[in-house]
């Protein structure tokens, strides 16, 4: 799978984790893939949430690396601006 296809699986799949992290007030979008990375970036009542790394991790990693093959890690993007 070419890198072109990757991310438009990686925001297939992002997009099904979306209506769940938006209905808590917050948001998740696919920002790069690098080295087999994804970075994303999160919004609203994300930013600063106590439970994102347990959201990344356990929701959006999970579901990524289950269903795009070849991705190693879902991380945070560090240069977000607030």
């Amino acid at each position: 799978m070419d890198t072109e296809e990757k991310i438009k699986q990686i925001e297939k799949t992002i997009e099904k984790v979306r209506p769940y992290i938006q209905y808590e007030g917050g948001d998740v979008k696919f920002e790069k893939l690098e080295d087999d990375i994804v970075y994303v970036s999160v919004h609203g009542a994300c930013v600063g949430c106590m439970s994102l790394d347990y959201t990344l991790k356990e929701g959006v990693e999970a579901l990524i690396l289950d269903e795009v093959d070849g991705i190693k890690e879902v991380r945070l993007l560090d240069e977000q601006a607030y």
